[in-house]
């Protein structure tokens, strides 16, 4: 799914899997589904021309008939789900082995017969509406000659140019940066001073890449035989690029060279041979494409005459693209310092020598905080709220705050704002179109989120964005690709590592959340409550994904009853009043519900999620429900079985009821889908109940238990979890002998954390697994419980990474437990937790502990890093 086209990708899909056998579609019915593909088709290509640029490059009719049909193909998406959970549902078994029970699934079933039958008269009806429609929609197309050309006319100044001419006496902190580039361009040893490097400045859209570009050329220019300043498009033409480059070069010699009809090969020659016994500086800003910079660098033969290149770039890949030599630097760019940051802003706004009035202080950090060192942002809103030079009043306070409320969240408004979201778009624009789908579901996040990767991949694939490729690889994985071209491209803010050393959470900069907000509602893409006055109406539009912001004690619910929630896919609560929970029974085709983000802590009794409404169990186009919190026999409990779709589901436990936990298990059981299950009890809550009658899915690729079993479950073993890759489990009791011999012939297992609710004190002797076992373990982490690298073999986890584990500081400083760590091959972190016997020599002994261990570390050919 790309937001351009709506649902229309998968859409497309779902219509072809109609036309199986095994659904029952008469010829009739049939031949309108192949039509129906085709005019879609036909639409889509259109509809990815129109999103592939800026809405205000159209006219006002493509940008109204790319709506509708946006809307056809999300109505026409929920029709064929509602029919093929109905047809699946009918032949669903849940292996009832009791006879009263089967004769209750027998009589059930014949009634289910005729659902089936209405669900094909609902099905055919739906196809020969859409199929007026998709009619009605292409003759509009006709009549108004509705073509997906950009009007040329539209096309604005390129906002970059003003970074290229900028008055040096305005620019604010670069000095610093602008000489420290400058040493490493031209300080070097005398054997690579005089080859050509090349420097490449990375970072996102207004960090003022192309400015401190500007500044450095302006400064070293002088010392080059052939200077070149060249800016690229988004759509990169060799041929103009090339015939810049050579004007730039020498505006005598090719003052016609726009009138030439030389062709890209002839102009790579003329530069070739214009720069070979020349020492020469160009700089090549803001590339976006790879390829391109390929082709342009045939340009650049190293002559041994001390010649440099800069790029400019967004995107972190071209930028090492742009400096595969060893004498080549990558220069990531920073945010402006908090003291820089205010002389900019300051500088804008007050009067040349004139300080901050005290009232506004305040409002004026936070507004700088939310800036985020970004020179645009701070440009762009201190621009808003600069006053005019003769006129020496200050804007009100007032004023002030408006605009710090509105950072962020896409409503920032006035002329000021446009060349900011501009410069920003490009990497909007620029991105294939099911990365723009991902990026903009971030605007249902508020800012200053952290979003955990994982939550948000799992959100992507819910909601359709996240499509099938090679056969070798999962959605999940493909979704993690998304998730870090994203970061590569630095539209995403990684905050921090998980356990795996991979990127596990990411912010979104507040200036770009502005933009994603501006555009999300401008598609009618995420609808965001929030409780402000700026939030945009929804009474009269339908809502396809819904966030819910901030406390809601001054919403009331009838605006939310009020509003076409036929459509919606996806709801978020943060930082809500979960009573709101209530209008859930709105929303028929919902694939996302995340309580995630309410802040259930430490008064998980005062909340009123353990009454989800009746009627959840019919949401069947379910795939995601996180953040439940059960206390007892509730609504949840009977018809969370009949989530079939659901991948994701994440319950916290508070309550003692022994029925309620083993109904739950029984739910669970019906859940084929899933591939991520957690259950976390919470408190002094009790999850007694027998896992042993539970056969969960093979589809299971992450575990987490914390406090639900006793021991690790019998059902854990190879033949019923071939993709598990995470587990992070508690139980009562760790069975060395039995636990480690299953767990380690777990085919895809990357990351195991085991634990032990109350300490464990029996310590586990050598050799517990064989020498092939945990062939694809990264992480392993062990708490509350006696053990150590000793347990596992040569051969045994060829590829750990991080190991954490507990022993005695007694056991080790006397050499009873041996802590060599030699034969983990792949081992670069061992954190080690020392139990310490009480005592006047306790201090002593975990010394000599740590000796031991860092001895252990320090032999080991990796030397890996040692906490104790």
């Amino acid at each position: 799914m790309d937001v351009s086209s709506g649902a229309m990708i998968p859409l497309i899909k779902k219509l072809g899997s109609l036309l199986v056998d095994e659904y029952n579609l008469e010829k009739r019915v049939k031949k309108g589904v192949k039509s129906l593909i085709t005019e879609l088709k036909m639409m889509h290509a259109v509809l990815r021309k129109i999103g592939a640029k800026p809405p205000e490059q159209f006219d006002e009719e493509v940008l109204i008939w790319a709506g509708k049909v946006r809307e056809l193909s999300y109505h026409m998406e929920d029709a064929v789900d509602a029919f093929i959970v109905r047809v699946e549902d009918v032949g669903h078994d849940h292996g009832s082995t009791n006879m009263k029970n089967k004769v209750k699934k027998f009589l059930k079933r014949v009634t289910k017969l005729f659902t089936k039958g209405k669900a094909l008269h609902q099905i055919s009806d739906d196809i020969e509406e859409a199929q007026r429609l998709a009619k009605e929609l292409g003759d509009l197309c006709q009549r108004y000659m509705i073509e997906a050309q950009a009007n040329s006319s539209g096309d604005a100044i390129d906002p970059r140019l003003k970074a290229v001419y900028k008055d040096v006496t305005e620019l604010v902190g670069i000095d610093h940066v602008r000489d420290e580039l400058i040493k490493k361009l031209c300080d070097s040893n005398e054997r690579s001073k005089e080859h050509l490097r090349t420097i490449s400045i990375v970072g996102f859209g207004g960090l003022g890449k192309t400015t401190l570009a500007k500044a450095v050329y302006d400064k070293i220019k002088v010392e080059f035989d052939s200077v070149a300043f060249v800016s690229v498009s988004r759509n990169p033409d060799m041929t103009n690029i090339f015939k810049k480059l050579l004007y730039e070069l020498d505006k005598g010699k090719y003052a016609t060279i726009n009138e030439a009809t030389r062709d890209e090969g002839q102009l790579l020659d003329e530069l070739r041979i214009f720069l070979q016994d020349r020492r020469y500086l160009i700089v090549i800003d803001d590339i976006c494409d790879e390829e391109a910079w390929e082709f342009i660098k045939c340009a650049f033969s190293d002559n041994c005459l001390g010649s440099r290149v800069m790029t400019t770039t967004r995107i972190g890949s071209i930028s090492k693209a742009c400096c595969s030599s060893g004498d080549d630097i990558i220069y990531q760019m920073k945010p402006l310092t908090d003291d820089d940051s205010k002389r900019l802003f300051y500088k804008r706004i007050f009067l040349q020598g004139s300080k901050c009035p005290d009232e506004l202080e305040q409002v004026c950090r936070e507004i700088l905080k939310k800036c985020g060192g970004v020179p645009l942002a701070i440009i762009t809103i201190a621009s808003i709220l600069a006053t005019n030079r003769q006129d020496q009043h200050i804007k009100p306070k007032y004023q002030w705050e408006n605009i710090l409320v509105s950072i962020g969240r896409g409503l920032t408004e006035g002329g000021s704002t446009k060349d900011m979201q501009r410069i920003l778009s490009f990497s909007y624009y620029d991105l294939p179109s099911h990365l723009k789908t991902c990026l903009l579901y971030l605007s249902i996040f508020p800012e200053d989120s952290e979003i955990r990767r994982d939550r948000l991949i799992w959100m992507w694939i819910a909601e359709g964005f996240v499509q099938g490729g090679k056969q070798e690889t999962t959605l999940f994985e493909l979704g993690e690709s998304y998730f870090n071209e994203l970061a590569n491209r630095n539209l995403i803010q990684p905050i921090y590592l998980d356990v795996e050393g991979r990127t596990g959470a990411c912010r979104v900069h507040d200036m770009v959340l502005d933009l994603l907000c501006f555009l999300s509602s401008e598609e009618n893409f995420v609808t965001i409550i929030d409780g402000t006055q700026q939030s945009k109406p929804i009474s009269h539009c339908k809502i396809h994904r819904l966030s819910f912001q901030n406390s809601m004690s001054d919403l009331t619910t009838h605006r939310v009853n009020a509003t076409n929630m036929s459509q919606v896919r996806s709801v978020i609560l943060l930082r809500t009043y979960i009573d709101l929970i209530q209008t859930i029974s709105h929303f028929q085709v919902l694939r996302v519900l995340d309580l995630e983000g309410c802040n259930l802590g430490k008064n998980l009794h005062h909340t009123d999620l353990r009454v989800l409404p009746v009627g959840i169990g019919d949401m069947a186009s379910l795939e995601e429900l996180t953040g439940v919190l059960m206390d007892g026999p509730s609504v949840i409990n009977k018809e969370l079985g009949k989530l079939i779709k659901l991948r994701v589901l994440d319950l916290i436990w508070n309550g003692h009821d022994e029925s309620v936990c083993n109904s739950l298990v029984v739910s669970l059981g019906n859940l084929r889908k899933m591939q991520s299950l957690t259950i976390y009890s919470h408190g002094s809550a009790r999850f007694d109940v027998s896992w042993d009658d539970f056969v969960p899915t093979p589809e299971l690729r992450a575990i987490e238990f914390h406090r639900c079993t006793t021991t690790l479950p019998r059902w854990v073993n190879l033949s019923s979890f071939p993709l598990l890759s995470s587990m992070n489990i508690t139980v009562n009791m760790v069975r060395p002998e039995v636990d480690f011999q299953i767990l380690g012939k777990l085919p895809a297992l990357r990351s195991l954390m085991l634990g032990v609710n109350k300490v464990q004190h029996t310590r586990v002797e050598m050799f517990v697994v064989g020498a092939n076992a945990f062939p694809c373990l990264r992480v392993c982490k062990f708490f509350r419980f006696l053990t150590g690298p000793s347990m596992f073999p040569r051969g045994a986890m060829p590829r750990l990474v991080i190991l954490r584990f507990s022993a005695r500081a007694l056991d080790i400083a006397s050499g009873d437990q041996d802590v060599s760590m030699g034969h983990l091959p792949s081992l670069q972190q061992v954190t080690v937790y020392l139990w310490v016997e009480k005592g006047s020599s306790s201090d002593k002994c975990k010394k000599e502990a740590d000796v031991v261990l860092r001895h252990a570390a320090d032999t080991h050919p990796n030397r890996p890093n040692l906490e104790t």
